[in-house]
């Protein structure tokens, strides 16, 4: 690896993978890795999705095995208790009760009490692990990590892009699960659990009850206590993987603080993420991946451009490569006067007027909470509304009849990929050819040829990186899943396509060649409506904006006139008082109102 800059805050190594391989089936998702994490750094890693970012933190975490290279950590081989770290994290107590100390410096105490120490002791270390190849490396030994609890043990703690939680499991069992503190008797001290739980929820800044069922919760909340379970882990590696793709920019500052916090205590914090302009905020060091392999080091502050001609191994000359139509056709989609009755707050949308013209992209933009996603899927069928008209091409379209909706030509592509659009368990062949199956059977039989060549077409003109169509959806990164989500959809040669969140935890690379999809789809006379809280997305893909405000639409703007400001103008109105804006404008990313 080229371009490492060793000039970062702590010095001290924590962490160090060398030379680490990996393959599955077909795909050798890691080749020749190197990585090293510093104690008191933010080192970001940074790749396309199906670069390895994935594969690797899963090895880091317990999860997956290296099949060559080693890893080395301030911890006893094979995942054996570090010293200095007591059972109290066994126990699941709160950040700091553990070892009586901040989290960094318990990592000094793994050591062995600093590198003099531990060199001193060197055959001491030898003797009790029957040998450590080439012995203590920096104060680093290395290990084997093959489960959870070994990397646990380790003090490494891993906050997933994908939620382990359990839904009907209140937040504090969630966050001490399988390390529930306990009384004398061995009981589980649900008293002593709620107070520790309350602690790291205020930590996080969030506002909600120890005793709240998880399943309650939405999506950025969720996040929240992910962050608040790996911080009860008092860990001194901290892996985050895409933290900020489901919160709000005021969420988000909030998550740079605990991170700014953690750092600050000398805690090793590895951080994925696809928002380049956080690179710069957030971190150190940034390590490069690319089709498996570890690129460059870098410094955080490396310019935007060069980051993504190393991670794509290209120049992307334009962000969003929007080609508008001169003129845009006959309505496709035509919504009059839909409504959905609420409870006593307000309705969940009313008087929704709009329609969409063959050729175009229409934004659907707004505040979290106004109300887009649940418009969207009514128009779909999926969820009920009390009044109102959906017309594809002049004709009313049944309510509540998702099958209408797809004989119609309309395809929804879900804000939740994983759990509304893929079925993740079966195969990228049944995925893709799912929503056509009616047209790929005859006589009560499935034709899987038809279906095996018209999957593998569609996948080719994504360009998904995969194994074969055998391979299950699970197993895919972020932006492949997606295309496969979207390519479900060509096959049914959908006219109108809805995309809730269609780039969300994607790279830069796989956003551009979903614009350029985007662009190929309008361009033979079919539509796009597009809803993202990424405001220079919508401002930068769509034709026309809607803003939509407490679930009525606040207004339309065309692209000339769409701006960061006249959208956020709009979406703050209140449906009765225009003038008034009394939600917080961050709760849109990208905007720069303040």
């Amino acid at each position: 690896m080229t371009g490492v800059n060793d000039d970062v805050p702590g010095g001290r190594q924590l962490l160090r993978v060398e030379g680490v391989t990996k393959s599955f089936p077909g795909v050798r998702a890691l080749d020749g890795v190197d990585l090293t994490l510093r104690a008191g750094e933010v080192h970001v890693l940074l790749g396309e999705n199906g670069a390895g970012k994935s594969t690797l933190i899963k090895m880091l975490s317990g999860a997956h095995r290296p099949d060559a290279g080693r890893i080395l950590a301030a911890g006893g081989q094979d995942g054996e208790q570090a010293p200095g770290q007591g059972s109290g994290q066994a126990t699941g107590q709160a950040p700091g009760q553990a070892t009586g100390q901040a989290p960094g410096q318990g990592s000094e105490q793994a050591t062995g009490q600093g590198s003099g120490q531990a060199t001193g002791q060197e055959g001491t270390h030898e003797g009790l692990h029957g040998g450590l190849h080439d012995g203590l490396h920096d104060g680093l030994h290395e290990v084997h990590i093959r489960s959870a609890q070994d990397a646990e043990r380790l003090g490494i703690a891993t906050i997933y892009q994908e939620f382990n939680l359990v839904p009907g499991m209140t937040v504090a069992e969630n966050i001490f699960l399988g390390r529930q503190p306990r009384t004398r008797l061995g009981l589980v001290d649900r008293k002593a659990m709620r107070v520790r739980a309350a602690e790291l929820l205020r930590r996080v800044r969030l506002d909600v009850s120890p005793d709240t069922p998880v399943r309650e919760l939405g999506i950025a909340r969720l996040q929240m206590v992910e962050i608040a379970k790996a911080l009860s882990l008092d860990a001194r590696v901290l892996i985050m993987d895409e933290p900020t793709a489901v919160l709000t920019s005021e969420e988000v500052e909030t998550l740079f603080e605990i991170v700014r916090e953690l750092r600050a205590a000398g805690v090793g914090i590895i951080f994925i993420t696809h928002h380049l302009e956080e690179i710069g905020v957030l971190g150190d060091r940034v390590t490069v991946l690319r089709d498996g392999r570890s690129v460059r080091e870098v410094p955080a502050a490396t310019d935007q451009d060069e980051l993504v001609r190393l991670m794509v191994g290209r120049d992307i000359a334009e962000q969003y490569p929007r080609q508008r139509p001169d003129a845009p056709g006959a309505p496709l989609l035509r919504v009059r006067g839909l409504t959905r009755h609420g409870a006593a707050a307000g309705p969940v949308f009313e008087g929704i007027d709009f329609e969409v013209r063959a050729g175009e992209v229409v934004g659907l933009a707004g505040l979290v909470g106004a109300g887009r996603t649940e418009v969207v899927r009514a128009i779909f069928g999926v969820d009920r509304y009390d009044a109102g008209t959906v017309e594809i091409d002049g004709k009313e379209l049944a309510r509540g009849d998702v099958r209408a909706a797809m004989r119609a030509g309309l395809g929804l592509v879900p804000e939740d990929r994983k759990g509304q659009g893929l079925v993740l368990d079966a195969s990228l062949q049944d995925n893709l050819t799912l929503a056509r199956l009616d047209r790929d059977t005859r006589g009560g039989l499935v034709d899987r040829g038809t279906q095996r060549r018209e999957a593998a077409a569609v996948a080719e003109r994504l360009r998904v990186r995969m194994s074969g169509l055998g391979q299950h959806a699970r197993t895919l990164s972020g932006g492949n899943q997606q295309k496969i989500v979207i390519g479900k959809w060509l096959l049914t040669d959908a006219r109108l396509l809805i995309l809730d969140e269609p780039t969300r935890g994607i790279d830069v690379g796989a956003k551009v060649e979903i614009y350029q999809l985007i662009n190929e789809l309008t361009a033979s006379g079919r539509a796009v409506l597009m809803i993202s809280s990424d405001l220079p997305e919508v401002l930068g893909m769509s034709d026309r904006v809607l803003v939509m405000s407490q679930g009525r639409l606040a207004g339309e703007l065309p692209v000339e006139a769409a701006t960061q400001d006249a959208v956020m103008e709009l979406a703050l109105q209140t449906p009765d008082h225009p003038s008034t804006k009394h939600h917080d404008e961050s709760a849109m990313e990208g905007s720069d109102v303040h």
